[in-house]
Order: structure tokens, then sequence, then C-alpha cells
């Protein structure tokens, strides 16, 4: 039987994030290159195709930057979780403003509070890093549980979110 959360605690190390939080053998921590294997694993089952060695190359250089960060929840394997959030400053708000580009966790995993974990460790780090407020672009379309974890996490609607591809698709 899987119990409820544990203790946690986030702290920011030498190499740039890591995030400690402890329920039963979870752990959430920054993503590195060297788990790009695992973690492109897990993007393929939710339908993200992504090599090994871009994957590889994208944690490193996120990891290297100062603008952001990708942790991963791993629990005695693959990871079963991951959120990737990017801080910026813009000319309309005083602090720098967050936004989580990804935030998946594995149906196998979801409803034990692996989500909540990852969302706190990214509101620490992105607290730290100086951020006043985080956005999460959600479909528009999402089923129900989607709008209902956002709004269980503290999460208004702010808006609709628009995309342009910048480049021509071949």
């Amino acid at each position: 039987m899987r119990g409820r959360l544990g203790p946690s605690s986030v702290a920011f190390g030498l190499e740039g994030w890591f995030a400690l939080a402890n329920r039963y053998g979870l752990q959430i921590r920054t993503a590195l290159g060297s788990d790009a294997s695992g973690l492109a694993e897990f993007l393929a089952q939710a339908g993200q195709t992504v090599g090994v060695d871009v994957l590889a190359n994208r944690l490193e250089g996120l990891h290297r930057s100062s603008s952001g960060v990708a942790l991963i929840a791993v629990e005695w394997g693959p990871p079963t979780g991951v959120v990737v959030v990017n801080w910026m400053q813009t000319l309309s708000d005083d602090l720098p403003v967050a936004q989580i580009s990804l935030l998946l966790v594995s149906p196998d995993e979801r409803r034990r509070g692996v989500g909540r974990l990852l969302l706190k460790a990214a509101s620490q780090a992105t607290r730290t890093a100086g951020c006043g407020s985080m956005l999460l672009a959600a479909p528009l379309l999402a089923d129900a549980s989607v709008a209902a974890f956002c709004a269980a996490t503290g999460f208004e609607a702010h808006g609709a979110v628009y995309a342009r591809a910048l480049r021509k698709k071949v």
C-alpha cells in the first residue's frame, strides 16, 4: 500500500538545483544529461518523442543556464514525473515570471501527490530565483482533471495562450 506524503525539503547546491523530497522512496531532483535515457522513455510513453542525445544536450544546457530548471520524480527506477520551469523578466511585472513548460506524471503515479511535490520543488526554485508568479500553460481543451489539479494547487485561469511557429515545417 502506498503511503501519504512524507517530509520534504528543497536546497540549492553548488552544481545547481537539487530537490529532495522523500516519500517512501520517491525523490525529486534536478534532471541531468545522465537521466536522458530514462526520461526519453518516460516522455515516449506520453507520446512525446525526443532522441536521447538531443534530450541530454537540452538537459545539460538547462542545467548550465540560470533561467530555468528541470526536475524529475524518481522512485527506484526510471522517472515517474517531470516538471520543466523557466523564468524571465517582463516589462509589466516587477519580479521575474516563471512558466512551466512541461508537467507530466505517469498515469500509474497520479493521485499520489507526485505532481504536488514537483510543483512544490519548482515553486521553491522559482521563489529563490526571485520570481513573483508562476504560469502553467494547460491545453484549453484539457479534461476536467487538469483544471481541478490546477485549481487545487493554487493556479487561477489567466487568459488564453497562443503559439506560433517561427520556422516553416518541412
